[in-house]
């Protein structure tokens, strides 16, 4: 993908840096942030009230020299709250700005330009999203992410959560190497911000709670293939104009083909259950992504009254 010299989104939050690490990442297209609780032991002796005065003790001598304790609980004792942010995130360490972060940041002006064209076009105005780049763990409207999350988009704040550590397990584990097959992953989570902003996620977020387990992931299925073909709609007009190179349609749909659902489960337990689907087969995957490359138009991105 020709992206170097281009313009760089303003939507770029960076806070890298925090350190907290995370094994193991979850794939693409996260429906709102799972929120990850970590399990606490029960020990045998209890906390005695003398150590529970001198806690108190102790917080309120760190907040009174400007130390917020709750901070460093959270691995960060150097971190500052985000203004108007969606949640509590750390700030980046110097050299944070990179080559990563220019991509990061083309990628996601050029989605921008292409979805305020779309909607201008429907007569509707675009409201773009901030894209939080994070390392480690990251305090997000809906609820604590650590880097195991995988990028998702949260409806709750509007904004994209993206560890880009992703990309080297995206590349190493998958098998889905290449800047085009990393472009893929920022505009399909793009593309749930559109779905919330026609009202799709909130359609779906409102009705599941009606729903059994398997009537929720098949309809989670339609709505992550409508984010596979509006991604595709980004690859259509990208394309259109002279961005991409030999190849980089052929990374995407690798791309696609390695996070399907039956891809991934005879990867990680040798056998797939199908009423456990919830993101789409390898085959639906590049099946919507490359009818939206191949169509640009809206309509056709219509996994809800068709087939998938």
């Amino acid at each position: 993908m020709r992206w170097k010299g281009r313009r760089e989104s303003n939507n770029v939050q960076d806070m890298r840096g925090s350190g907290g690490g995370g094994f193991g990442r979850g794939m693409p297209g996260g429906m709102g942030g799972r929120q990850i609780r970590v399990p606490m032991g029960r020990g045998g002796g209890g906390i005695s009230m003398t150590t529970i005065i001198i806690l108190v003790v102790l917080f309120f001598a760190l907040r009174a020299c400007g130390i917020d304790p709750l901070q460093i609980l959270a691995g960060d004792p150097g971190g500052s709250s985000v203004p108007g942010g969606g949640g509590q995130v750390t700030e980046s360490q110097p050299g944070a700005s990179d080559e990563m972060k220019q991509f990061v940041g083309v990628v996601l002006a050029e989605t921008e330009d292409v979805w305020n064209g779309i909607f201008q076009a429907e007569g509707a105005q675009y409201s773009e999203p901030q894209l939080v780049m994070f390392s480690g763990q990251v305090q997000s409207a809906c609820g604590f992410a650590s880097s195991a999350s995988g990028p998702f988009y949260c409806p709750g704040d509007k904004k994209v959560y993206l560890d880009t550590t992703f990309f080297d397990q995206l590349d190493r584990q998958f098998g889905a190497s290449g800047d085009f097959a990393q472009a893929y992953v920022i505009a399909h989570e793009v593309g749930h911000h559109v779905q919330n902003l026609i009202g799709v996620l909130p359609k779906f977020n409102q009705m599941r709670q009606q729903m059994s387990e398997a009537e929720a992931n098949q309809m989670s299925m339609r709505v992550e293939l409508q984010a596979d073909c509006f991604a595709g709609l980004w690859g259509h007009y990208t394309a259109q104009k002279g961005l991409l190179e030999e190849g980089d349609v052929e990374e995407a749909l690798n791309a696609a083909q390695q996070i399907g659902d039956d891809t991934l489960q005879k990867k990680t337990q040798g056998y797939v259950v199908p009423e456990s689907f919830n993101h789409g087969t390898s085959e639906q995957r590049q099946r919507w992504f490359a009818k939206g490359l191949q169509s640009g138009k809206l309509s056709d991105c219509d996994t809800f009254n068709n087939p998938i």
